[in-house]
């Protein structure tokens, strides 16, 4: 028998593309699964469009009660997390409401899925795949979301990654033994998708596959979206001055108030080299920005081990 799959998908104001990731999801050519939906207290349609989804399938959806409380994404998704593993499902997935799904992500990613835990369930275990980025009438942008956003792939090591994320949560798919290393998500989290990434780096098993699973679409309203990279182009001189006086970087804050958080939550579990690579990483969260961007060049001029396997990157 296969293993129950759960899909979960948090909506807030998304009524004008749902209906289309619903379709997708229900066109899947696997379809061993229960999309758990919450709404996040949306002001449009988007719950009532979900009611009825869920009386036309009601073996494929269970939909949270409306509380009508605005927890964001990572809090939503976390709140989805906790309830779902209550289901008991062998394997989660998370679901932006506004993508489409090529039908056979779930069967491409399960594959992948069962070649990496090789019958070993109780490792924790987190694939991911590329997504092909797509206009809001759903046109073609970039068939590579990574080559897109000008991301290094081969940058996997977990220190790597906790100063910058490399999963896409739509794009993922991961073991309920990750979910339940996982949790709880702490207000500290930055998104929900990588504090999973983190912390199957960490213990587990994290591959990536470079075929695109995901038509992602760029909109306006995205809560995180895709931009083209642009590679900087700096003389040495302007380099130093924007080192020497520029102030600090909001996001690096949050990438070290969530490097504490991982370390405080994980200690005993940790590695010495990991609890000190995450302690450096912490120091992200002070002010001065003179500080905080040497910090930022001491960690990413180290390299963690990378071990290459065909077609994937993974981090063992």
């Amino acid at each position: 028998m296969a293993a129950p799959l759960a899909i979960l998908i948090s909506t807030y104001n998304g009524e004008r593309y749902l209906a289309e990731q619903l379709d997708s999801l229900l066109r899947q050519t696997r379809r061993d699964f229960l999309i758990v939906a919450r709404d996040d207290g949306s002001r449009d349609g988007s719950r009532a469009l979900l009611e009825d989804y869920a009386r036309s399938n009601p073996r494929h959806f269970r939909l949270l009660a409306d509380e009508g409380a605005n927890l964001g994404a990572r809090g939503s998704f976390a709140r989805l997390l906790e309830h779902a593993l209550d289901i008991d499902p062998a394997y989660l997935m998370f679901c932006d409401q506004d993508d489409i799904w090529h039908e056979d992500k779930i069967e491409r990613q399960m594959a992948l899925m069962e070649r990496t835990e090789a019958g070993k369930t109780a490792i924790p275990v987190l694939v991911h795949s590329d997504l092909e980025v797509v206009s809001a009438g759903n046109r073609s942008i970039a068939p590579s979301f990574v080559a897109y956003q000008g991301l290094d792939t081969a940058r996997n090591g977990f220190i790597d990654l906790a100063m910058s994320n490399l999963v896409t949560g739509c794009a993922a798919l991961f073991n309920a033994a990750l979910a339940r290393r996982a949790l709880p998500i702490p207000s500290e989290a930055i998104m929900h998708d990588w504090w999973l990434a983190l912390t199957a780096s960490a213990f587990g098993r994290l591959v990536f596959s470079g075929e695109a699973t995901v038509r992602y679409r760029q909109h306006g309203a995205n809560t995180i979206g895709a931009s083209r990279h642009v590679p900087a182009r700096l003389t040495r001189l302007s380099h130093w001055r924007r080192l020497l006086t520029a102030g600090a970087d909001p996001h690096l804050l949050e990438v070290g108030r969530q490097a504490r958080a991982f370390l405080a939550q994980h200690h005993a579990a940790l590695s010495p080299a990991q609890r000190r690579g995450l302690w450096l990483c912490s120091l992200l969260r002070l002010r001065p920005g003179l500080l905080q961007r040497v910090v930022f060049h001491l960690l990413r001029n180290r390299r963690d081990s990378i071990i290459v396997l065909p077609g994937h990157s993974e981090i063992p």
